[in-house]
């Protein structure tokens, strides 16, 4: 039995039903967007390796992700290629641009840390919450099975940035904002809609 904790990541609001059915008619569009978001996982990733690189827990939880992600964006091209369809250019990420502006600006050093590690462990979560559902409802075998092995390795992602954030603030600071972003995001999503062209 899958656990409550770990596959619907304590996420406000869950994907609206309809989604799934929009995105089974977009899938060359899923499969472009998902490879995107599996690139900038990874950048984000040698961002904060770059910007924090005196943090030894940091960069050595972090390096392997680096590489996860990466090999990630590696197999949805596989997945594109394998259908006939190619890459094709980057949209812009509304839901990403949002969250962004959620970020806390000023405030220590480990403050501004937090803020990052928090973002990327929401991002992690949705895309999740996302791939469970590709997983569970989609009629293609290979790609229900495919999603369902991502779903797993992004909910541990999301665990290991908020465990990262706990190494720089207290537990208790750190869960409660990350509750504001919690509700921040369900509001997020309400206001984008049900889009079925991409990821988030």
């Amino acid at each position: 039995m899958e656990s409550k904790d770990k596959f619907t990541l304590g996420l406000e609001l869950p994907t609206d039903p309809r989604w799934i059915d929009i995105a089974q008619e977009h899938i060359r569009d899923i499969l472009v967007d998902h490879a995107y978001c599996e690139q900038k996982a990874a950048s984000s990733c040698i961002s904060l390796i770059i910007l924090h690189p005196d943090r030894e827990k940091l960069v050595e939880v972090l390096a392997p992700i680096v590489a996860e992600e990466w090999s990630h964006f590696e197999r949805v091209l596989a997945e594109l290629k394998k259908r006939g369809y190619t890459l094709g250019p980057s949209r812009k990420d509304e839901y990403v641009e949002a969250l962004f502006k959620l970020v806390k600006k000023g405030g220590s050093r480990e403050q501004q840390l937090v803020e990052k590690l928090l973002l990327n462990a929401l991002i992690e979560a949705r895309s999740c919450e996302r791939f469970k559902v590709l997983w569970k409802h989609i009629p293609d075998p290979e790609l229900s099975e495919f999603y369902h092995e991502l779903m797993i390795s992004e909910a541990g992602h999301y665990k290991t940035f908020l465990h990262l954030a706990k190494e720089y603030l207290p537990e208790d600071v750190v869960m409660h904002r990350w509750r504001e972003w919690l509700e921040a995001e369900a509001e997020i999503m309400r206001g984008l809609g049900v889009r079925g062209d991409r990821i988030h």
